[in-house]
C-alpha cells in the first residue's frame, strides 16, 4: 500500500502534470496593488452657472444661490445689493425690477421683492424680516409684461 501512495505522489510531481505550475503570487516587491478608498469624501455639487440659452427654471439655481449669498451678507435688506449681485452673475439688469427698501414713512421694508424677466417667465425673489429665509420662484410674466405687481424702484445705477 505504501508503494501505491509513493507512486501517486511521484506521479503528481512529474513534468507535464497540471499541478506542477504553481499559482502566481503577489508580493510587496510586485508594487502597490489598487485598493478601494472608502474614506474618500463625496464630490461636491458644482456651483450653479448662468444658462443663457436655458429657461427660467434652468437658471433658478443660480438665482437662488445669489439670493442666498446676499441674504447672508450685511447688505441683506438692500434691494440694490440683490440687483448688483444678479448682474455680476450674468443676469440682464435691464430685465430686472426691485421694490423699495423702505416704507413710505421711512421704516425698513418688511420684505423686498426683486425679479428678472426671462422670456415669458420671471425669476422672483423675496427677502426680508417678515419673509424669514429667502424665497425664489419661477412664474409667468404678468399681462402688463412685468414680473412684480405694484410700484417698483427705478434701477438707474
Amino acid at each position: 500500500m505504501a508503494a501505491v501512495v509513493l507512486a501517486v505522489a511521484l506521479t503528481a510531481c512529474t513534468p507535464g502534470s497540471p499541478e506542477e505550475t504553481p499559482a502566481p503570487t503577489v508580493t510587496e516587491s510586485d508594487g502597490p496593488q489598487p485598493t478601494a478608498d472608502v474614506s474618500a469624501a463625496p464630490t461636491a455639487e458644482p456651483e450653479p452657472t448662468l444658462v443663457p440659452e436655458g429657461t427660467a427654471t434652468d437658471n433658478q439655481p443660480l438665482f437662488a444661490s445669489v439670493t442666498a449669498a446676499v441674504w447672508a451678507s450685511e447688505s441683506r435688506v438692500q434691494g440694490r445689493a440683490y440687483i448688483d449681485a444678479l448682474t455680476a452673475a450674468g443676469f440682464d439688469k435691464s430685465a430686472m425690477q426691485v421694490t423699495e427698501d423702505e416704507t413710505t414713512v421711512g421704516n425698513p421694508a418688511e420684505s423686498i421683492q426683486f425679479s428678472v424677466r426671462w422670456g415669458d417667465e420671471c425669476l422672483i425673489g423675496q427677502v426680508g424680516p417678515a419673509t424669514g429665509d429667502p424665497v425664489t420662484a419661477v412664474v409667468p410674466v404678468l399681462a402688463e409684461g412685468t414680473c412684480l405687481v405694484g410700484a417698483t424702484r427705478l434701477i438707474d445705477w
